[in-house]
């Protein structure tokens, strides 16, 4: 059903963009149309006003098949609360606790050998230590 709705959206967006293509520019910013006395493509009003019309029905198709689909879309959703537990973590690894350094399974952790290697303690100062500038 979706399928089917998409091809007529579809469609009807070509359809648009060629009627709109076909119009006269009524500002002449172009430079071109139908002016002047050589009777251009769409010199006579009546052709304007059923291509403005046909623009307006397949717009107005454009917005009604546009709601549909995002009706269709939402059936599929189904509302979850984020305070379940019930998602399962990516991965072999053991949960991971966020912003607690060196624990778990991090990629490159996953890449390097799958089990984490925390950083070396610096060693101690052996005494007073003045501040490097």
């Amino acid at each position: 059903m979706q399928t089917v709705v998409i091809l007529i959206h579809l469609m009807i967006v070509l359809a648009m963009v060629g009627l709109v293509l076909i119009q006269k520019s009524e500002g002449g910013g172009l430079g071109m149309g139908g002016g002047g006395g050589g009777g251009g493509f769409m010199s006579s009003r009546g052709t304007a006003n059923v291509l403005t019309r046909a623009t307006g029905i397949l717009a107005a198709l454009f917005f009604a098949t546009s709601l549909f689909l995002s009706i269709l879309a939402s059936f599929d959703r189904k509302p979850r609360s984020i305070l379940d537990g019930s998602g399962t973590p990516a991965g072999p690894s053991a949960p991971t606790v966020p912003g607690v350094p060196g624990t778990g399974g991090g990629v490159l952790n996953q890449l390097g050998g799958g089990t984490p290697q925390t950083p070396a303690a610096p060693p101690a100062p052996s005494g007073p230590q003045v501040p490097r500038q």
